[in-house]
């Protein structure tokens, strides 16, 4: 009997190729700002800004916790106002037409011509930022969550009506099952939204002080001409945004590689 092998060679291939290719192109950009002498505050070379990492990294490590912190609420509230009003429209397609629509309008409306409004309305500036944030991620995860619970087997449904399965069994028993692979889509989207919509929220609140994220970071930056750390900065949040998805992905495998075919090993 063949014993199935500790690492999978083509899953390692996968992982390393877009790093492999990451690792020319910081290269190719590194070769380009040496032989060309490129300003530093026009476009800073790979060296200068892991520099400048390195030097402020305390600074920009503490603006990314408190960018994470509201990224985190806003990601878990958004989670739970989703489910919620995903499995409200799926008991009555009445309501689900009546709501849908206003759930469409939080996916349409800029967050950056809102925001300064929650930000008077909400006198506390975390709970403000978090609401913002929050409404940026919630859609994806109404919408696929709906989705999934609408796309159930026919004739399984059937099979749960016919045994005289009360609306709690079926939506416990077979919609949810057969909607957590849609979920976990949405859960991959919106992780990315809530990053987006808490900088973007901090973008517009503009405060400083000791609590401020990585947006008042590149905004200072920006002011200062400190091109580095401004690079710096959203490379933070760039790779902040690969680990949420990587990790939300990671968290759909292990949820479904049992017994679903989107997750299972070829």
């Amino acid at each position: 009997m063949l014993k199935k092998p500790l690492i999978d060679d083509a899953r390692v291939r996968r992982a390393l190729a877009p790093l492999a290719l990451g690792l020319v192109l910081l290269a190719l950009w590194q070769a380009v700002c040496v032989t060309l002498q490129v300003p530093v505050y026009l476009v800073p070379s790979p060296a200068a800004i892991a520099g400048t990492l390195l030097d402020d990294w305390s600074l920009l490590f503490d603006a990314l916790l408190v960018t994470l912190r509201i990224t985190f609420f806003a990601f878990a509230l958004a989670t739970v106002v989703g489910v919620l009003v995903a499995f409200l429209f799926v008991q009555s397609k009445l309501l689900e037409a009546c709501l849908f629509p206003y759930a469409i309008l939080l996916q349409v409306t800029p967050v950056v011509a809102i925001a300064p409004l929650i930000i008077i309305w909400v006198k506390t500036p975390a709970a403000a930022l978090t609401i913002c944030a929050t409404m940026m991620a919630v859609f994806p995860i109404i919408s696929n969550t709906v989705l999934g619970l609408r796309s159930v087997n026919p004739g399984l449904l059937n099979l749960f009506r016919l045994n005289r399965a009360t609306r709690w069994q079926v939506l416990v028993r077979l919609r949810v099952p057969s909607a957590l692979p849609s979920f976990f889509g949405g859960l991959r989207i919106a992780s990315g939204l809530a990053l987006i919509g808490a900088v973007v929220a901090e973008f517009v609140a503009g405060t400083g002080g000791s609590s401020t994220g990585l947006a008042y970071q590149i905004l200072q930056a920006g002011f200062e001409l400190n091109i580095p750390r401004l690079f710096a900065a959203l490379f933070m949040i760039t790779v902040t945004g690969v680990l949420l998805f990587a990790l939300m992905s990671a968290l759909a495998r292990f949820s479904l590689k049992h017994w679903h075919e989107s997750e299972a090993e070829a």
